[in-house]
């Protein structure tokens, strides 16, 4: 990752992460168990301000934006993964609104401000056997209008940072089936968090079910204005973020290993063997074109004047990283062996937790099939709508 480092800034907070690094390594075990969190990295992470990084400076923040914030997730995800996909979301649903401005300037106003004194923040928007909002599903969850106040009702699923939020975006239709995004704080009457979160990958991001008893909140509390849309989503890059720097932890010890592992029937360290050495440098080839491909659509999308077309891109990123993220780990167990099987071993966290990427949006077969319905489409255009075979 340093090789990616542009700016002494870039490096200060390179440095800030690194430094919390052993600690958040050390605590990672911890959070295997069921219905664990990893409040002392969030904590952590609030301490050195992170949690304004990409807040506008006019607001208190830092204001930097998506390298950066890019470059710091994987550093954050190479010592715990969970930890870095939680806090992601927070932090890229600032930088959105940093650069597009598209929520209500009433709302924005105060809520930056909380978000400076330390509240964190997130979507929820899934819903249990109501399909995926990607995929067009409106949302059971209701909100009716009540005078000066609306009245909220449903469940969300995939609420990630769950026990940290201080307030929280809820997506609900209208009386008028109009889709719309309310502020829910955390402490409102009526709001609990079920905690059905019993995933193999990725427990510590605490992705419980959100539950919203008529809970009553001022009319005010919109987010933005309806069918409001962000003229481009560069910072879901963090989600390929977060699995490359699982990648690189996999790859950190598998590497060691190596260097360090001399069976007696050998009587010299693996790492000398050739098939060692060619696994390592298949993964280190893997890593690198992974990690230019990430950090070349980071660039392209920040010097790009209309980050919609950007789109594309960056679907495409997200899938090739987070494949090649989980073939590095692959390669890494090889590596080790059995033993990066055991529960004792960090090998078998980071081969599970990679997996979680193939659930994360963009989902690989929409991906697909738009880039198929354009090939399609323009060799049907080129060829005058007639058959080409």
């Amino acid at each position: 990752m340093d090789a990616f480092i542009k700016t002494p800034e870039q490096q200060k907070l390179a440095a800030q992460i690194q430094s919390l690094q052993p600690a958040f390594q050390q605590r990672e075990p911890e959070l295997d168990a069921l219905g664990s969190f990893p409040h002392k990295n969030i904590q952590d992470l609030k301490n050195i301000n992170y949690h304004t990084l990409t807040l506008p400076k006019e607001y208190g923040g830092q204001g930097l934006g998506l390298y950066e914030y890019i470059l710091a997730q994987e550093a954050i995800s190479k010592a715990s993964g969970p930890t870095g996909l939680s806090i992601g979301w927070h932090v890229g649903i600032v930088l959105e609104f940093a650069e597009n401005r598209h929520w209500h300037p009433e709302s924005a106003e105060w809520l930056m401000k909380k978000i400076a004194d330390g509240a964190l923040i997130n979507t929820a928007a899934t819903e249990n056997n109501a399909g995926s909002p990607a995929r067009g599903a409106l949302p059971r969850t209701t909100a009716v209008r009540d005078g000066d106040e609306w009245i909220v009702n449903g469940e969300k699923t995939y609420t990630s940072l769950a026990p940290a939020l201080d307030y929280i975006f809820v997506t609900a239709s209208s009386e008028t089936d109009e889709v719309m995004t309310v502020i829910i704080p955390r402490e409102a009457e009526g709001v609990s968090i079920d905690e059905t979160w019993d995933m193999l990958a990725m427990r510590g991001t605490a992705s419980h079910t959100l539950v919203l008893e008529n809970v009553r909140i001022p009319a005010s509390y919109v987010l933005k204005p309806s069918g409001a849309q962000a003229a481009g989503k560069g910072w879901l890059l963090h989600i390929p973020a977060c699995y490359i720097g699982i990648a690189a932890a996999a790859r950190d010890y598998a590497i060691e290993f190596a260097a360090s592992y001399s069976p007696a029937s050998l009587g010299k360290p693996i790492a000398e063997t050739p098939n060692i050495r060619q696994t390592i440098g298949e993964m280190e080839l893997e890593l690198a074109t992974a990690r230019h491909m990430l950090y070349g659509t980071v660039e392209r999308y920040e010097q790009a004047a209309d980050k919609s077309a950007m789109d594309e891109a960056l679907d495409v990123a997200k899938i090739a990283v987070t494949h090649a993220a989980m073939g590095v780990v692959d390669k890494a167990m090889k590596i080790v062996g059995s033993r990066a099987l055991s529960e004792a071993n960090p090998m078998h966290r980071h081969y599970l937790n990679i997996r979680a990427g193939l659930y994360n949006p963009p989902m690989e077969d929409m991906v697909k099939a738009q880039l198929a319905g354009k090939a399609i489409e323009f060799f049907k255009t080129k060829n005058g709508g007639e058959s080409i075979t």
